[in-house]
């Protein structure tokens, strides 16, 4: 990493390189792959999946205007993608039993009072296939 001022949090995931190609971590599951017609963005940096990617572009060439946040983490990168999110005018909705954290504190604090600040709702994964599929018909 060659940052010039890099978080804690950035520090120890460039040590134990969390995310890293290959790696659990750096892996989608085998039940989420790309598919055909996928939009997929370049990687992000930091925390949000907006700066320095094409994340927003994609969205608003396919005229997609809500996003849906969840794995990790809670009160890092899910938080500050829906916070930009919500800046640049999407609906953002965050699911609450797809997402984890360090700790079941960050979790409550990114849902429970976080969340609520820039998320337009925080459902459960039930919740949203039953708003998805009420909106389907």
């Amino acid at each position: 990493m060659n940052w010039k001022y890099p978080s804690p949090y950035q520090l120890g995931a460039a040590e134990r390189q969390a995310f890293a190609k290959g790696t659990w971590g750096g892996t989608f599951h085998d039940e989420f792959q790309v598919q055909p017609g996928d939009i997929v963005a370049t990687e992000h940096w930091a925390s949000s999946g907006f700066p320095n990617t094409d994340l927003h572009q994609l969205l608003k060439r396919n005229y997609k205007e809500k996003i849906i946040l969840i794995g990790l983490l809670a009160n890092t990168c899910l938080e500050a993608t829906g916070r930009i999110g919500m800046e640049l005018g999407y609906h953002v909705t965050l699911v609450r039993d797809a997402t984890s954290a360090r700790s079941h504190e960050a979790l409550h604090a990114a849902m429970d009072i976080d969340g609520p600040t820039y998320a337009h709702e925080v459902l459960t994964t039930r919740e949203l296939i039953a708003a998805i599929t009420s909106n389907a018909t």
